[in-house]
């Protein structure tokens, strides 16, 4: 296994990562901006109605991105596992 090979599977693996998450963070970050400032106006202060909203917000994405994100994790594995005999050797 070569330097290249390596840079490439890791390179492939962080992407799949970061396609992974972005979904959820995207989600995270509207949820969290939204809520603060229905804080802000609203007033309310507490920070457990911002927690449970976005724990709220974040379970709700991902329930509606899992088959998406099984399916990459699928390919990836398919892919990854296909390719074993280059990286055996």
């Amino acid at each position: 296994m070569n330097a290249a090979l390596v840079t490439d599977l890791l390179r492939q693996t962080l992407m799949a990562a970061f396609w992974l998450a972005l979904p959820l963070l995207a989600i995270g970050f509207f949820a969290g901006i939204l809520i603060s400032l229905a804080q802000v106006v609203t007033g309310i202060q507490d920070p457990s109605f911002g927690a449970v909203l976005r724990l709220a917000a974040f379970l709700a994405g991902f329930l509606i991105a899992l088959p998406w994100m099984l399916s990459r994790m699928i390919q990836f594995t398919i892919a990854l596992l296909g390719n074993l005999g280059r990286y055996a050797s």
